[in-house]
């Protein structure tokens, strides 16, 4: 008699067949973008002039006032690339989900629920434009130039502020991304009202967080907690002074901060999914 032994399937093959759906749709996305060169060409021309008009906005304010909320023109490259440089990359991943409302309107979100995979997992990787790493770009060189032109004490502890920050700042921008979207099951054409607080979000970062009223810093702190983003991590960088009751050691809270909006995130998805009765009613 022989005796047979099963073994069971290797945890790396096993991860790979659980996510290799996921990367095959993202790899015929690139490679149909790469097709079309010339298309491809003028949606990165575009995505490149959006980044430096929204450079230029924070250029003429700060041209004009000289400092704002403690800052300079240099401190101000500093918390423009950071913050932007963030959001170009959730925006990146997670900017697609704003088509949500064509989706459910359509009837072709049920779709994605007869495919055994999450949902929220399936439209991520249901796209991923190629374009938007120019706008990533535009903030990168601004990042570079304001590291360079400001007076910064490098050490280890510098540079693992500026990555977690960084990083950070990516995955709270793509939460909030997945929060609006969770949004859209409960709202018509909602998709205008949740851009306040994702584009709008992304706008707020942009600005020194000590110029606004007190009802704004508890909402751009707090309730969505953009500051974290760059204003606190820029004060800490430069060794300024951030405004009354915030501690310098909240440029370490990114972390936080970026856990608390997938707390979010996590709530309003599952909220909305549940309730959701397809597109036909």
């Amino acid at each position: 008699m022989v005796e047979t032994t099963v073994r069971p399937p290797d945890r790396g093959v096993a991860a790979g067949s659980r996510f290799g759906p996921y990367a095959a749709v993202l790899r015929s996305r690139i490679q149909a973008q790469r097709v079309y060169r010339l298309s491809f060409a003028s949606d990165a021309a575009g995505a490149t002039m959006v980044g430096l008009v929204e450079f230029a906005e924070v250029w003429v304010v700060f041209n004009q006032a000289k400092v704002l909320g403690g800052l300079d023109l240099d401190a101000a490259l500093l918390l423009f690339g950071l913050s932007n440089l963030a959001f170009a990359l959730a925006q990146l991943m997670c900017g697609h989900l704003d088509k949500l409302p064509n989706l459910i309107r359509l009837g072709m979100l049920d779709i994605y629920h007869l495919r055994p995979q999450p949902v929220l997992l399936q439209l991520i990787t249901s796209d991923f434009s190629l374009r938007r790493l120019a706008r990533a770009t535009v903030a990168l060189a601004v990042l570079t130039a304001g590291l360079m032109r400001n007076d910064i004490d490098w050490s280890p502890q510098t540079i693992l502020l500026i990555g977690l920050t960084v990083v950070s700042a990516t995955v709270l921008f793509a939460g909030l991304f997945v929060v609006a979207a969770g949004c859209q099951f409960f709202l018509i054409d909602g998709a205008e009202l949740t851009n306040s607080f994702t584009y709008g979000g992304s706008f707020a970062a942009t600005q020194p967080a000590s110029v606004f009223p007190t009802p704004l810093k508890l909402l751009f702190c707090l309730a969505i907690p953009v500051a974290f983003t760059a204003y606190f991590p820029t004060l800490a960088l430069l060794g300024l002074p951030g405004p009354a009751g915030f501690p310098s050691w909240l440029a370490w809270g990114s972390p936080l901060a970026a856990a608390w909006v997938w707390v979010l995130a996590w709530g309003m998805w599952r909220f909305g999914t549940r309730h959701y009765q397809s597109g036909g009613g």
